[in-house]
């Protein structure tokens, strides 16, 4: 098998040989067919978060075919389409586990940081929590699915009933969701880097009723407002963009420091939530969800090999929509 792995962070992806892995109890040995790039996979590569599994090839928004079987795992599955989201593992044991919010596990594992991810040509996953998919699905098209679409599902479901909402960051994530919020019958309101009329576009084309930069005030109150933006001065100023009773979710895995703000900003019953991973249940959700509500992603595909390359377009914005590698 080939892979690009992360040999120390801040340091670029080097290309490997390796064997083909085995599959142990309960697991798959998965044949990637694309794998998109996500945030959280600089995040990795630039060493934002601590303690990842080192070397370590990332990606987690990978949709494949199941090669092999481990013991103990549902014979139907060998041959199956799959995708494998960022929550690999989760303990089943512990306090949250055991209220059904597997996302918050004391001891989880994650594909592409604490497991080896889809920045291959092969890679193992636990066969409960990768999601069986449709043979005829394009494995491009769905790879941003399996992160982007599944984090923005459970943003935007602890964003509430609201009918306003801003989407901070016009990336991956806000590309898919905005397409869910124009089903739903909600207004959407685009946040993009100052000046970047390119996502301004991309937003309105999608279905935005306003784009703009993210040092705009919007024309209208917002009800919620979601940062997938990982930018921490953000934060005061989308909870001044929400009425009274708003909510404001921030949606990514990391986020720069938040500065201090007055408390009239969050006074008035307005809240700030986090989103952490999410469960399977979200996953087998919005995964049925998706088609009936017509999204389409926006992806530009990349050789394997080019996945340093793909990292860098994603960190400066030079694509829209989502980076996909394959294989």
């Amino acid at each position: 098998m080939k892979a690009m792995v992360l040999q120390r962070p801040g340091t670029a992806l080097v290309m490997e040989t390796r064997p083909d892995p085995e599959p142990g109890p309960g697991q798959i040995l998965v044949r990637v067919l694309a794998c998109a790039v996500c945030r959280t996979d600089l995040h990795v590569v630039d060493g934002d978060l601590p303690g990842p599994k080192l070397p370590v090839v990332p990606g987690h928004e990978v949709v494949g075919v199941v090669e092999a079987l481990g013991a103990g795992v549902d014979p139907s599955l060998a041959g199956r389409r799959v995708g494998v989201p960022w929550l690999g593992h989760a303990c089943g044991t512990c306090r949250y586990c055991g209220m059904r919010a597997e996302n918050l596990c004391d001891f989880p594992e994650f594909t592409g940081y604490t497991r080896d991810g889809g920045f291959a040509t092969h890679m193992l996953a636990d066969a409960g929590f990768a999601f069986p998919l449709a043979d005829d699905l394009d494995p491009v098209a769905t790879a941003p699915l399996m992160c982007a679409g599944l984090i923005g599902w459970r943003s935007l479901k602890m964003a509430g009933e609201a009918d306003r909402i801003g989407l901070y960051g016009f990336g991956a994530a806000a590309h898919i969701i905005a397409q869910v919020c124009r089903w739903q019958g909600r207004e959407v309101f685009a946040f993009t880097s100052p000046g970047d009329s390119a996502a301004q576009a991309h937003a309105r084309a999608l279905g935005a009723v306003w784009a703009g930069g993210s040092d705009q005030t919007p024309p209208a109150e917002l009800d919620a407002a979601i940062l997938f933006a990982p930018v921490g001065h953000l934060v005061p100023k989308a909870l001044a963009a929400v009425r009274k009773g708003g909510i404001v979710v921030c949606g990514g895995i990391h986020m720069s420091d938040i500065p201090s703000f007055p408390y009239s900003l969050l006074w008035g019953e307005r809240r700030l939530v986090s989103v952490a991973n999410l469960t399977r249940a979200d996953g087998h959700e919005f995964l049925e969800l998706a088609p009936r509500a017509g999204v389409k992603t926006s992806t530009t595909i990349y050789p394997l090999a080019d996945a340093n390359r793909a990292l860098d377009d994603l960190r400066h914005g030079r694509f829209q929509g989502a980076a996909v590698l394959v294989p």
